[in-house]
Parts: C-alpha cells; sequence; structure tokens
C-alpha cells in the first residue's frame, strides 16, 4: 500500500475510510510481526508512515462525524 495524502482522504466517503483503515491496520500489524521475527530489513521506516496514514483517516472520519 502506497501513502495516503489528505487530498486523497477527503475524497472519500465514510464507508470507504472504514475500509482503507481496516486495510492499513492489518498492514501495520503485519509489518509489526515480521519486525518482531525479525525479517523486516528494508520496509522498516514503513511502519511509521503506515502510523501516519491510519491517523490521517482517523482525522478525516472524526470530522466528517462532528460535521
Amino acid at each position: 500500500m502506497s501513502r495516503i495524502t489528505m487530498k486523497t482522504v477527503k475524497g472519500l466517503s465514510e464507508k470507504d475510510l472504514k475500509n482503507k483503515i481496516q486495510e492499513s491496520r492489518s498492514e501495520l500489524a503485519k509489518l509489526r510481526v515480521d519486525g518482531s521475527k525479525g525479517t523486516l530489513r528494508k520496509e522498516s521506516g514503513k511502519i511509521k508512515a503506515v502510523r501516519r496514514d491510519i491517523a490521517r483517516m482517523l482525522t478525516r472520519l472524526n470530522e466528517m462525524k462532528n460535521q
């Protein structure tokens, strides 16, 4: 999964956001497992990026709920 920008996030519906969040969380879980096994070498910086993408999407989801 590639990085997601706020411009892209703003164009998504609530249902799409929830699906993307779920996908990103499963990817993050996989990366964490690989990191704990010691097999995460080239993608070690990807964990931070995925966490930030999830935060972006959650922020937008909360903005949508508060409006």
